[in-house]
């Protein structure tokens, strides 16, 4: 059995041209056979069968590096000023060709840079009145490292939307201010970061019929991978119809309906139980408003504020309770609209204007950049009139379904099924067709399903009219929608909410 034990700094002694352990004894021998590497100053680990060097764990990034630049003087040549400036000593440390290590992990201590790409100065200095500039373009990197532990904290670039690079590079990843997440661009376009707890489940909530005129409190829910009857979630806090939400992957917000038009409530998606007050209103009063979402920010657009509709767009903070705020104006007056979302824009579709007794279909669809405050803009147009319709979206099809009329003018539900590109603009193309013609449906979807719950095959909306269907359709690929389950009350003018439809986009 050995008699010294070999650490990791241990001394190798080299006397009349033998190696010894831990002594100048030249008959303790260590023979290494094949290679020898006389580089004893790094540490690790290695076999006794090739002695080419001890590879370490871990690399430390210590020294202290420094970029800038010293003004050294100024005068004047004739009539002609000058500055001489000097580069300051930049110290940094690469790591191309340096150090290899076992688990590849490259831990760097805080305010350390360990690669500067090129050396080329920052920063302005003054004296007196003159002033330098130098061009910002040096460049901290990894070079080819897999992984990288950062001691205290590693920042990505961030900014807003409209600070994104020109010509971004496939891979590219940064914090969207706007979004408030991390976001990446994919070679085509810049997708978001999400960590998804969402189960799929589909709320469907309120609406009216002739046992309660004025709207129904039930709130149901699905899971939207399944197929089957709805189960009871809870109850909202009030009667309500002729209303929309949008949705978190946590909570589910309800704009006002017809019955209350400044009432916001709220719900937790994975619990049941009853909706709490948002513990804010709506400005300019309105039901029978449209609704998407982001992850979040949810947006309300139109409405009817009797006599007349309204053209106000608003939005709230899905997370912060409060009063929703004027983020802009539809193209014109509009309410009973379909609204769905990507990530970043969203898509008010179809519905009436004008005075609901005299109502003409609104020709048209807006759309809006959900970070970004602003008026609505022209999208394109849908192939059939679309008022009260299922909406939904998987954050790269937006899907509108039913409703009332043929475009421009008429006052017949249809089952007409539209979709459109949300990153693009044009108009919608023909998807397929809902088992029935129905209005004043609602709609919920996932990245993959939607579902458009309960309506009304006819125009007023009487009991024998309303139903309890819910139809389903793959967003991805067209056809006609089947059947999914029943709800548990036959209603108009419901609202539909899920914790995994296309406006929380990434992956």
């Amino acid at each position: 059995m050995a008699k010294i034990r070999i650490g990791f700094s241990s001394d190798f002694v080299l006397e009349n041209s033998e190696v010894g352990i831990g002594t100048t004894n030249p008959t303790a021998k260590l023979q290494v056979v094949d290679t020898l590497k006389g580089d004893f100053n790094i540490t690790g680990v290695s076999t006794l069968r090739v002695y080419g060097g001890f590879a370490a764990q871990k690399q430390n990034v210590t020294k202290d590096s420094s970029i800038g630049f010293s003004t050294t003087g100024i005068g004047t040549v004739g009539i002609t000023s000058f500055i001489s400036v000097n580069e300051k000593e930049t110290g940094f440390l690469s790591l191309v060709g340096e150090y290899n290590t076992i688990s590849e992990d490259l831990i760097v201590d805080e305010g350390k840079i360990f690669e500067v790409s090129t050396t080329n100065i920052t920063g302005i200095t003054t004296l007196g009145t003159q002033e330098v500039y130098a061009p910002d373009d040096s460049v901290v990197s990894v070079g080819t490292l897999e992984s990288v532990s950062i001691q205290s904290h590693f920042s990505v670039p961030d900014g807003g939307s409209n600070d994104r690079p020109d010509q971004p590079v496939e891979g590219m990843v940064r914090f969207n201010d706007d979004l408030n997440t991390l976001e990446f661009y994919n070679g085509i376009e810049w997708r978001q970061f999400t960590v998804s707890g969402a189960s799929g489940r589909a709320i469907y909530a309120g609406g009216g019929n002739s046992g309660s005129p004025g709207g129904t409190d039930h709130i149901e829910y699905i899971t939207l991978s399944t197929l089957g009857n709805s189960i009871s979630f809870g109850n909202l806090r009030q009667l309500e119809r002729l209303f929309r939400g949008g949705s978190s992957e946590t909570r589910g917000v309800f704009a006002p309906g017809d019955k209350f038009p400044t009432n916001m409530e709220y719900i937790t998606l994975a619990s049941g139980g009853e909706s709490i007050q948002f513990d804010g209103s709506m400005p300019n009063g309105r039901g029978i408003t449209s609704a998407l979402s982001s992850s979040t920010r949810g947006l309300v657009g139109g409405g009817w504020d009797s006599p007349l509709a309204e053209n106000y767009i608003t939005y709230f903070e899905i997370a912060q309770l409060g009063t929703a705020t004027d983020f802009g104006d539809l193209s014109q007056v509009k309410y009973g609209m379909g609204g769905m979302a990507s990530p970043t824009r969203g898509i008010f579709a179809g519905g009436y204007t004008g005075n609901p007794l005299t109502a003409a279909l609104a020709a048209g669809m807006d759309y809006i950049t959900i970070a970004s405050k602003g008026n609505g803009v022209d999208f394109g147009d849908p192939t059939i009139g679309h008022a009260y319709p299922a909406d939904g979206s998987d954050g790269v099809r937006g899907i509108f379904a039913g409703g009332v009329g043929n475009y421009p003018s008429g006052q017949t539900p249809n089952d007409v099924i539209d979709y459109v590109n949300i990153g693009s603009l044009g108009n919608a193309v023909n998807f397929g067709n809902l088992t029935r013609a129905k209005r004043h449906c609602s709609g919920a979807s996932s990245k993959t399903r939607m579902v458009a719950f309960s309506g009304s095959t006819s125009v007023p909306s009487p009991d024998a009219s309303l139903l309890t269907d819910i139809d389903y359709i793959q967003i991805s690929a067209g056809g006609a929608a089947q059947d999914f389950g029943e709800l548990s009350v036959p209603t108009f003018g419901s609202a539909g909410v899920s914790d995994s439809h296309g406006g929380l986009g990434g992956f």
